[in-house]
């Protein structure tokens, strides 16, 4: 009897792994054929990642539909074209003229509702590719904006050029795209340099495994 099958596992995913890689990890570790993930995380983002085996991949469309909390650090005054340390930074500009209270008012305009552009460094299919395809080959395509909803964006700690913050958001919201948002907002530009999944509904990091703490020998 395999413990792990039809189970809901809560993952703390490794710095550089990609989602797919957890998953194909798992699935050859546990022998697990009908494993997903509800909820993609970028390579170099760590944190909470939902694993459905079996038959609970039937509720990961309901897992995904769920809020998400993050925590992380943006830099001001670079950019990149990944909007994250994928890709080469900018010389950066002069922040000095910003003040902390500039950064709290200009994060409470990216609260509630709002329309957001997606990365083109993403996942998104255009005519039946990924957009980092067109991104990695120098094309420039259009993405349309989506809507969003961005419950918190609180900024926690300023030790300029790094911004701490904590954002909490509904499916689908880019906090890569919110960076870059907020950098523009701001007129000096930033990037996403640290990213964390603290929550997915009433999943919570505290309870996330590493891998090496799944094991199929045990009872």
């Amino acid at each position: 009897m395999n413990n792990y099958l039809d189970k809901v596992l809560l993952l703390n995913k490794p710095l550089g792994w990609t989602s797919f890689d957890v998953v194909n990890k798992l699935r050859k570790k546990l022998k697990i054929k009908k494993i997903g993930h509800a909820g993609t995380l970028d390579p170099l983002a760590t944190g909470l990642l939902v694993i459905c085996t079996g038959k609970m991949t039937k509720q990961i469309d309901g897992y995904q539909a769920q809020e998400k909390e993050y925590t992380g650090k943006l830099i001001l005054g670079q950019t990149t074209p990944s909007h994250d340390l994928e890709t080469p930074v900018t010389e950066p500009v002069s922040i000095e003229h910003l003040s902390e209270s500039e950064l709290i008012t200009a994060a409470k305009k990216f609260q509630g509702t709002i329309q957001q552009v997606p990365p083109l460094h993403s996942a998104i299919k255009i005519d039946g590719k990924r957009a980092y395809a067109f991104a990695r080959k120098g094309k420039e395509v259009e993405l349309k904006p989506r809507e969003v909803v961005v419950s918190a964006f609180e900024i926690t700690e300023v030790q300029k050029p790094t911004i701490t913050f904590r954002i909490v958001c509904s499916k689908g919201t880019y906090i890569r795209s919110l960076a870059r948002d907020f950098g523009n907002e701001l007129g000096v530009g930033a990037y996403l340099s640290e990213l964390c999944r603290t929550r997915i509904g009433d999943f919570r990091l505290e309870q996330a495994l590493s891998l090496d703490d799944i094991n199929p020998e045990l009872p």
